[in-house]
């Protein structure tokens, strides 16, 4: 292994069935919404979404960064 994946931000995957408290948690830890969260009884959040930590508040939809080779999302791109 090299020394990037020594020196990497640490990373959490949350999966699993819609409505069952994903965003809630996520919104927990942050202490606050995040932008393009919604949160309800039926199916509300159906694509990849990252969280990430920065100086400025921005979106950026996860195609995009599946698309960027440089990001460490690139590698999700196979599965659309």
């Amino acid at each position: 292994l090299s020394d990037a994946w020594f020196e990497a931000k640490p990373m959490v995957l949350l999966i699993g069935q819609y409505s069952v408290g994903k965003t809630s948690f996520i919104n927990y830890l942050l202490g606050r919404g995040f932008a393009g969260s919604r949160v309800g009884p039926e199916m509300t959040t159906d694509r990849f979404v990252a969280v990430m930590y920065g100086d400025a508040e921005k979106t950026t939809p996860g195609n995009a960064l599946t698309s960027q080779p440089d990001t460490p999302f690139h590698s999700l791109k196979k599965y659309g």
